[in-house]
């Protein structure tokens, strides 16, 4: 999920102005002892917490779960909380406002993890972490439209959907298009389902989450993968090094001593680099 965005100065006084931290904030050396020796150098915005912007719902990244906020993205800043003898809090808000940088700007939250897309663009105001997850976009649309191709949906005419603020959206533009934006995921699957959309375009792991409901594989199905090259990143304040060191390290172990694989295996049932497979 992702997209082109400049830092918006107003958002970010907005933030500033409901509440959130700033370098005043509590440093995760007030985590419980035991917790690692980089703590001390971290400063959180909330004692005790590693406060985490998302954009909920975005299935299997991160969603409600009863009261819960699950997903793999939220196992994977856990890496990091754990590091760092804290506990993860996670803060629900607009995406446009992550991928602009304002969230951690204004102080309302110490990472932005969103299954959002590094991008040129958006290092200009974000730190972001290694890359954690490769991904790719896909095409979901009504059964029998006979399309197999972004080039189909253009020779057919058929009506493109998107969601607003997305890698997505910039991707299909760039191929000529001038799709019907949606505010998020949900409202772009319902759009497809009420006929504002004959095809959608989402990142793969969501539309495969969503074809796993019967009420929605019985009346739609995936028509193309789209290869854009694309990896996530965790989102942090510019500057804020010695938090990405941590991450980054956490993303390394992970990967190297088999935690990456159980956690990508519990939210897509598949091993990195078979997401795609049939």
């Amino acid at each position: 999920m992702t997209s082109i965005g400049a830092l918006a100065v107003g958002a970010a006084c907005l933030l500033s102005a409901c509440g959130g931290g700033s370098d005043t904030g509590a440093t995760a050396s007030n985590a419980p002892a035991g917790s690692a020796p980089a703590a001390a150098e971290i400063k959180l915005i909330n004692p005790g917490k590693l406060t985490t912007c998302t954009n909920l719902p975005y299935e299997p990244f991160q969603f409600k779960e009863g009261n819960k906020v699950v997903g793999f993205d939220v196992d994977i800043v856990d890496l990091a909380a754990k590091k760092l003898g804290v506990t993860q809090d996670i803060v629900d808000i607009d995406f446009a406002v992550i991928k602009s940088g304002a969230a951690m700007a204004a102080g309302k939250c110490d990472v932005a993890a969103a299954g959002m897309t590094i991008t040129d663009e958006r290092k200009k105001n974000i730190l972001f972490s290694d890359p954690y997850f490769d991904a790719t976009q896909a095409l979901l649309a009504k059964k029998g439209t006979g399309a197999k191709s972004l080039d189909d949906v253009k020779a057919k005419g058929l009506k493109l959907g998107a969601q607003a603020s997305t890698t997505g959206l910039d991707y299909v533009k760039g191929k000529g298009f001038d799709p019907t934006e949606f505010a998020d995921s949900p409202k772009e699957l319902l759009g497809l389902q009420s006929g504002q959309a004959d095809v959608i375009v989402q990142d793969l792991p969501v539309v495969l989450t969503w074809l796993k409901k019967p009420e929605i594989a019985d009346k739609f199905e995936l028509i193309a993968s789209l290869d854009t090259g694309e990896q996530y990143g965790v989102g942090m304040k510019k500057g804020n090094d010695a938090l990405a060191k941590v991450i980054n390290e956490e993303i390394a172990k992970a990967k190297s001593d088999g935690t990456y694989e159980q956690i990508f295996v519990k939210w897509f049932g598949k091993k990195p680099g078979e997401l795609g497979a049939s």
